[in-house]
């Protein structure tokens, strides 16, 4: 059935050649901005429709079978083979994991943890924006580890810089999204995988039946948490104008219950890590009007539980990621209107949605796109070590926390173990063919659910 490759004038691709050039002649930007159309209208998503295109596969293979054989032979005069396979999860070697300061310790711990497990040898960059902690360790840490396998480099972007100029087996960032493409470039020179947990702008859509003091009491806690200083906090908030006149005064009540008449003084909210971040978030409270809080000190790097109103989307507050304790609402008059909002815009690390209607949070999960999702809370899907954290986009790529941690860490060789025995069974594979032996492989291979026989 395989003959020598050889050229087949008269053989012409289903359809005929003409609408095949048509195909191929057509604008690549157009063909992109279809397909983009497509999965923005979320064709794509219905178990329903992915079914039938994998059904539609399988009609292909079987419908076709004799022509792709032809194919493969006279391409590369390839047959058909059996294969088994399993997975064996191995250690990557040498990985680089480069820490942010926003959460210094637990961000170190919790990949370092997942990275050790996987069985490789690890260089930790901690931040030196958060000193102490980088003090800490590197005077201690070493002293609990096998030095023969860790180490810690120290040091600002230049060091960080030098530091990429090496090869690693891996590589694990955490930041933002500006370094994090200073490193994919980096680990790009010698085609090094790299997890990236990044930020973005997480939305949280406010729905007009709820209740605004639970929305109040979940979205402050979570908005002013670390001083606003988490990659998955609630960055906006998009409701109508009418809930908007509802959750001001729930806020109110609830940031002077959280933090007292005076936040300044009190021992639950923190301060801005350096006078730069300072300086970026305070330009930021000239966007839009403050509702609530926008007082700030520099002496103290202290900037109040801030809401903002009237914010437009062309706004720099609406163009980066706040990160601090700012809160803009963004008025919209519809679900639909905040769908469309939050898919023109970058994917995000997480987006919530508060709703008294299952309904409604099951339409906002089903017809967006982000790292995590939460339904009528705050960022707790973080909290649990049987969901993967990370992001999708320009949030990241790459995901960890528990188990996960374990397999983003470990590479999953893919092996074929096979004994010599059993050989007569095995030579109907081998050529020449014969009508009988390629008979007898295919029903082999269907009996095994192998779809695939032209491997």
């Amino acid at each position: 059935m395989f003959h020598k490759a050889e050229q087949r004038a008269d053989w012409e691709p289903p359809g005929g050649r003409a609408a095949w050039q048509d195909i191929r002649m057509d604008s690549v930007g157009d063909t992109l901005q279809r397909l983009r159309e497509t999965f923005s209208a979320g064709r794509t998503r219905p178990a329903e429709f992915r079914a039938t295109q994998l059904e539609g596969l399988g009609r292909f293979l079987r419908d076709n079978k004799q022509l792709l054989q032809e194919a493969l032979a006279r391409d590369l005069r390839k047959g058909t083979q059996l294969d088994r396979a399993f997975i064996r999860k191995e250690p990557f070697g040498l990985v680089l994991i480069i820490v942010p300061w926003n959460y210094p310790l637990n961000l170190t711990l919790v990949p370092l943890v997942g990275a050790l497990a996987a069985g490789n040898c690890v260089v930790l960059k901690p931040s030196e924006i958060s000193k102490n902690m980088e003090q800490v360790l590197a005077e201690v840490l070493p002293r609990y580890l096998d030095q023969s396998c860790f180490a810690m480099v120290l040091g600002g972007p230049e060091e960080t810089g030098q530091l990429l100029e090496h090869r690693f087996d891996y590589i694990f960032f955490t930041g933002s999204p500006r370094v994090g493409r200073i490193v994919m470039t980096a680990a790009a020179k010698h085609l090094t995988p790299v997890t990236l947990e990044l930020g973005g702008k997480n939305p949280c859509y406010v729905d007009d039946n709820c209740d605004p003091e639970t929305v109040a009491n979940r979205v402050a806690f979570f908005r002013y948490f670390n001083t606003g200083q988490t990659c998955v906090a609630p960055d906006y908030v998009l409701c109508s104008p009418e809930m908007q006149e509802r959750l001001l005064p729930a806020l109110q009540s609830t940031i002077a219950r959280f933090f007292g008449e005076d936040p300044r003084s009190s021992p639950n909210l923190g301060r801005i890590i350096n006078d730069k971040h300072f300086q970026r978030l305070q330009g930021l409270l000239g966007c839009g009007r403050v509702a609530i809080g926008g007082q700030s000190d520099q002496s103290d790097r202290y900037i109040a539980p801030t809401v903002l109103v009237d914010v437009q989307e062309t706004e720099p507050v609406m163009q980066e990621e706040i990160f601090g304790p700012i809160l803009p609402i963004v008025n919209v008059r519809s679900l639909d209107e905040a769908i469309d909002f939050i898919n023109r815009r970058e994917k995000p690390l997480a987006l919530y949605a508060f709703s008294k209607s299952s309904e409604v949070v099951k339409q906002v999960l089903a017809r967006t796109s982000s790292g995590g999702f939460c339904g009528n809370d705050g960022f707790m899907h973080v909290s649990l070590a049987s969901l993967p954290f990370g992001g999708v986009g320009a949030s990241g790529m790459g995901r960890y926390h528990g188990k996960f941690s374990f397999d983003t860490f470990s590479h999953h060789r893919a092996c074929l173990l096979r004994s010599q025995g059993m050989e007569k069974v095995y030579s109907i594979r081998y050529p020449p063919y014969t009508p009988r032996n390629l008979r007898m492989l295919l029903v082999a291979m269907e009996t095994r659910s192998c779809s695939c026989t032209l491997l």
